[in-house]
């Protein structure tokens, strides 16, 4: 839920729909892929930025000195100047983990060899790929270069979205679960992942929807401690929170 209705506020890190848009988009894939994604990484600062802000309420008829715009349909559209965050010298690291793993190297291609610029959201969001690997993923308790690992990561300031499952009973969010594999200090998101378009209306009027399939509960947090008896997934380098 905003917490400002004139302020368009952002995410500290991409949810999970829009690194999965980029990956449909960079790859060109026509039909959706089911996937998993982990994500995690930094900002410098946040900032305010402006942006032309189109607004319409549903079934107004265009009137002239109320409007600025008018549809096809005759509806009418106000435009105006709006307030934006903008997130500064963002530092990302992703895993994209596609559910036919026949896909990985198509995917790591077109992130090498973009067709086009990358864009991670908006389409002026452009995106600087610094380094694309294909990597295992091994699940297994910590190590002592793991803890090291995580130890630098946490210096660094890095911080992820945790699956909220790693931490508390999803019957009951305000239950904490004794041995949980993980502790932590962080803000708790409902994060989108997977939509379908429905439609609505019909004849002339039928236009479709944006409808959230799938919807994940995370907790964004950079102080994570992990639990050294429990099993956590790697990269070989980095722990890693698919969801």
């Amino acid at each position: 839920m905003p917490t400002s209705f004139d302020l368009r506020q952002t995410y500290p890190l991409p949810p999970y729909s829009t690194v999965i848009g980029m990956v449909h988009s960079l790859c060109n894939f026509k039909e959706y892929k089911p996937m998993k994604v982990s994500v995690q990484g930094k900002y410098f600062s946040k900032t305010n930025d402006m942006f032309t802000r189109y607004q319409f309420k549903p079934g107004a008829k265009f009137e002239e000195g109320r409007h600025q715009l008018a549809t096809s349909q005759g509806y009418g559209i106000n435009v105006g100047p709006a307030q934006t965050e903008l997130l500064v010298n963002v530092h990302l690291i992703l895993h994209i983990i596609p559910e036919d793993q026949t896909l990985v190297d198509e995917i790591a291609a077109a992130f090498k060899y973009p067709n086009e610029y990358p864009s991670l959201g908006r389409r002026e969001d452009l995106a600087n790929i610094e380094d694309v690997q294909a990597v295992e993923i091994e699940e297994h308790e910590l190590t002592d270069a793991d803890e090291t690992v995580h130890d630098e990561e946490a210096a660094k300031g890095l911080a992820a979205y945790l699956p909220i499952s790693m931490i508390i009973d999803r019957a009951d969010p305000d239950l904490y679960i004794e041995g949980a594999s993980a502790s932590y200090t962080g803000t708790v998101f409902k994060l989108p992942k997977k939509y379908e378009l429905v439609k609505v209306g019909g004849g002339r009027s039928a236009h479709y929807i944006r409808q959230w399939t799938e919807m994940e509960q995370v907790v964004y947090t950079s102080q994570f401690e992990a639990d050294p008896e429990k099993k956590y997934l790697f990269d070989g380098t980095h722990m890693i929170f698919p969801v």
